[in-house]
Parts: C-alpha cells; sequence; structure tokens
C-alpha cells in the first residue's frame, strides 16, 4: 500500500484537479497534465516542489493505488501510447485510492493484537477489498465504495474500542471536534477518540497520541515537534506529510519523517 511512482503512469498528475491555493500555484483540471509531467511520466521539479509552490503533491499519498491502475487494471498501457484508455484510467484512480486506502487500515488492523477476535471478519473483508482491486475497469467504476467503505469502518471502528481500552480511565472523545488551532501542547491524549477531528494548525507540540485512532483526522499544519504518535490508530504517511514536525516526533515504524521536516 505504498506508491510506487517507478511503476505508474504519472496519473495524479493527470487524473486530478486542483486549484490555485497555498497548497497550489494553478489551477489544473481534472484529465488535464500537469505542466511539469515529464514524457517518462516524471515530475519534472519533484525536488523543487514545495518550494515551487506545488506543497500539495508533497501531502499526496495514493497508498499504491497508481501501479495498480497502471500495471494490474489496464495492464501495462499507458494513457498516452493508448488515449483512448486514457478517460477510463483516470476516473478508475480515485475508486482505486479508496480501496487502497480500505486495504491500508484493514492491513493495521490485522496487526493489533486486543482486536484479536476480530481478526476472521478483518481478514475477510481484506480479501474482499482485494479482489475488487482486481477486477475491470467497468466493474470499478460501476462499484458502490461507500457501501464497502461503511461496511470496513464498522470492524475498524470496533478494532479501535478494543485497542485503545488498554489504555485506563476515562479516554477524550473529540470525533469530528473542531481543533482548528487548538492549543493542545503536551495534551495527554492517549487512546483518544480523534476520528475525523479538524485539527488544522493545532498545536500539538510535545503531546502524547499513542493509541490515539487517528483515522481520517486533518493533520494540515499541525505542530506535531516533539509529539508521540508510537502506536497510534490509522494514521498514514498522507496525514504526517500535512503536518510540520522534527527530529524529536516519534512516529509509528511503518510511517517515514517527511524530507520538509
Amino acid at each position: 500500500m505504498r506508491a510506487d511512482c517507478e511503476n505508474c503512469f504519472g496519473l495524479c498528475c493527470v487524473a486530478l484537479t486542483f486549484s490555485a491555493s497555498a497548497d497550489f500555484p494553478v489551477d489544473k483540471e481534472a484529465g488535464k497534465p500537469c505542466r511539469h509531467l515529464r514524457t517518462d511520466f516524471r515530475c519534472g521539479i519533484h525536488r523543487r516542489l514545495r518550494t515551487e509552490g506545488f506543497q500539495g503533491c508533497t501531502v499526496y499519498d495514493c497508498f499504491g493505488a497508481g501501479q495498480k491502475v497502471s500495471q494490474i487494471t489496464f495492464g501495462g498501457r499507458d494513457w498516452r501510447g493508448d488515449p483512448g484508455s486514457a478517460e477510463r484510467m483516470f476516473a478508475v484512480l480515485p475508486v482505486m485510492r479508496q480501496l487502497h486506502e480500505l486495504l491500508r487500515y484493514l492491513t493495521e488492523a490485522l496487526t493489533l493484537e486486543p482486536a484479536r477476535q476480530l481478526h476472521a471478519g478483518l481478514r475477510d473483508a481484506l480479501d474482499v477489498i482485494e479482489g475488487l482491486t482486481r477486477t475491470g475497469p467497468d466493474a470499478l467504476l460501476e462499484l458502490d465504495v461507500a457501501a464497502h467503505r461503511g461496511e470496513v469502518n464498522a470492524l475498524l471502528l470496533r478494532t479501535s474500542e478494543l485497542t485503545r481500552a488498554q489504555v485506563r480511565g476515562r479516554k477524550k472523545n473529540r470525533r469530528g471536534a473542531d481543533l482548528f488551532g487548538a492549543r493542545l501542547k503536551g495534551a495527554d491524549l492517549r487512546g483518544a477518540d480523534l476520528r475525523g477531528a479538524y485539527l488544522i494548525a493545532a498545536d500539538l507540540r510535545g503531546a502524547d497520541l499513542r493509541l490515539a485512532d487517528l483515522i481520517g483526522a486533518d493533520f494540515r499544519d499541525a505542530d506535531l515537534r516533539g509529539a508521540d504518535l508510537t502506536g497510534s490508530l490509522f494514521l498514514t504517511q498522507t496525514q504526517v506529510n500535512a503536518a510540520k514536525g522534527d527530529s524529536a516526533t516519534k512516529l509509528p515504524p511503518s510511517l517515514t519523517r517527511p524530507a520538509h521536516w
């Protein structure tokens, strides 16, 4: 569930749309190649993305969907060589990304010992989603992704509850909370439910987020310097990339410290 740009046809650089903002310096329509996409499907300013204003590109993560669509769904036929497939290829990418995101969460859930009683159901769900990722483009475009997300989410929610129960005492429930710019420096958030919380620009310096459920939490510009996120639940590389941190920030071993930290 990691992006492998070497085996992708630059799909995120074409399929997605973006608007001029703090994350992008220009507007780009969906289906239109970014002006910096080279003929070999590589980014011409990859090492300068942030300095050139393309911060959004450094945050985005396809969870490995790009290479799956490029090499499996379309059998290695790229959209330049086979322009007739381009429209469907670009439409399939966001569907595949959602499925790969679910695979990412299910894979993590299966490593959580406190939720062992759910492992059989989690494995079944993972097998179903994996099977869907290997269907053809037409089937993927007709897929009711929301229904599958709902089924998986029920399992992940129960997994989270069982795992966070390891933290003694009453745990904070800030699911979906508006914590924009919140002053949470040094906060004890162990085992907290922060699902879908808006932590944009929040001050989380030195905060303890061990075993906190962070699925879907918005960490854009959140200050995680010195924070402890080891053992946090369902934290993704995209969330980490969007935040600010330093050498003292503790991350789960599955995630990489962003270069801009």
